[in-house]
């Protein structure tokens, strides 16, 4: 029995305000929120929303026989409830079908698992109780930034209780092993692991409208035809795409909505199944074997790991000041402070600082990016010492908030019982 995968990635970052060196001190708001909110409502009314419609639809037309993934930032969501509340009705009645995996993401789609543990781990706990909260549903699946893979990153979700990674099925990963199976963690063998299918997937991301990829014109019926074809040992078709490939990078008049409508009914009728990732790590018998990473594999640019991000010296000096304050942060009360912790770590922050591949950016240069993001972060870590003075040690400064703490609980206990006593007067 042959499977087909589905998961649509969304994550956009808060848009980063000029902010020079003169500000420092005086202005802590770094957001553009005029380009923000006009980036989420052209983002929405041009891929999300046409997209998740389509989704609702195939849904109903298929009878819940149509089954899929998303993965999507806490901060996304937040977005959405601030600038158009509409998707998060829209991602509430996808919820409720009961055929949507809503996977665990960062919370801030950051680099969290390459720099600080305990921030990966605070923030795929985020992530999840903002889903959890707004539309009733949890998952043990993991789709990491990028679909960032490691040895030691993937033991750590085990030991959270996930069952299963979503990663990039590299080259490099599977040594010439076909993606479409099931796979296992060396070093954490009760962690499944799901391997994107780069051609299927890129294809759809690069190349539908391209009149000289050799699969153009791209149509359903064909398209459902080759994965049939393959040989019987490949039961797993993971297609995971960001969900900008539907609207933006292929635009409607390409025909990319109509195209994908129509899958399940040629898939269906060719006795093809539709799996959520939790679905297929349980359902799928095929098994590729066990697979090990030390180094970080992504599904990003053609080497296919994180150098994009941190590759140059600009993005390490930033990331490195910004998580070497990660202890104190999570240690902070301040609501205010931390969610611009949260905001500071997106990704694309980091690769509109990369010389060769910057993404969209409104940057003239990588170094204008840099020297920006520097500013609000120099602002940003002097408030973050204001509250915890880098003369103190960070084991130090976790021993007197311990007894703080301690010294809070037990003052809360005397004024109950005080409050008993007076009671029984």
């Amino acid at each position: 029995m042959k499977n087909i995968c589905f998961c649509f990635q969304m994550s956009l970052p808060y848009s980063l305000k000029r902010y020079r060196f003169f500000d420092m001190g005086t202005d802590h708001y770094y957001y553009d929120e005029m380009h923000t909110s006009e980036v989420v409502e052209y983002m929405v009314n041009t891929s999300y929303m046409p997209l998740c419609k389509v989704l609702e639809e195939m849904i109903s037309m298929s009878k819940q026989r149509f089954r899929c993934a998303l993965a999507i930032s806490g901060l996304t969501i937040e977005m959405f409830e601030i600038y158009n509340p509409a998707m998060i009705d829209m991602l509430r009645t996808l919820a409720q079908t009961g055929c949507v995996e809503f996977v665990a993401v960062p919370y801030s789609y950051s680099l969290a698992s390459e720099y600080s543990e305990s921030e990966f781990i605070e923030q795929l706990n985020a992530q999840q109780k903002k889903i959890e909260d707004l539309f009733k549903v949890t998952s043990t699946t993991v789709f990491n930034t990028e679909l960032m893979f490691n040895d030691e990153r993937v033991i750590t979700l085990e030991k959270l209780g996930y069952k299963t990674q979503m990663i990039e099925g590299a080259k490099q990963l599977l040594g010439g092993k076909s993606p479409n199976m099931v796979f296992h963690a060396s070093i954490a063998p009760k962690m499944t692991l799901l391997a994107r299918n780069m051609d299927l997937s890129d294809e759809l991301t690069f190349h539908f409208s391209d009149p000289n990829w050799y699969g153009f014109p791209f149509d359903s019926e064909k398209y459902v035809r080759c994965l049939n074809e393959l040989p019987e040992q490949d039961e797993l078709f993971n297609i995971w795409v960001g969900a900008d490939t539907f609207g933006c990078r292929q635009n409607q008049g390409t025909g990319i909505f109509e195209f994908l409508k129509m899958i399940p009914y040629y898939a269906l009728s060719n006795n093809m199944k539709f799996v959520m990732p939790s679905e297929a790590a349980k359902k799928v018998t095929s098994d590729g074997g066990r697979l090990s990473s030390p180094e970080t594999i992504t599904w990003s640019g053609a080497m296919k790991n994180v150098r994009i991000y941190n590759g140059n010296d600009l993005q390490q000096e930033a990331l490195q000041k910004l998580f070497a304050v990660a202890d104190r942060v999570h240690l902070c009360k301040d609501k205010t402070l931390k969610l611009d912790w949260l905001k500071l770590q997106s990704v694309e922050h980091f690769q509109n600082m990369n010389f060769i591949e910057p993404g969209i950016t409104r940057y003239e240069s990588a170094y204008d990016a840099f020297i920006n993001y520097m500013n609000i972060l120099s602002d940003f870590l002097e408030r973050v010492a204001e509250q915890y003075p880098i003369t103190i040690e960070n084991e130090e400064l976790n021993e007197l908030l311990t007894q703080i703490d301690n010294q809070n609980k037990q003052i809360t206990k005397l004024e109950s019982e005080v409050k008993k006593l007076r009671a029984k007067k």
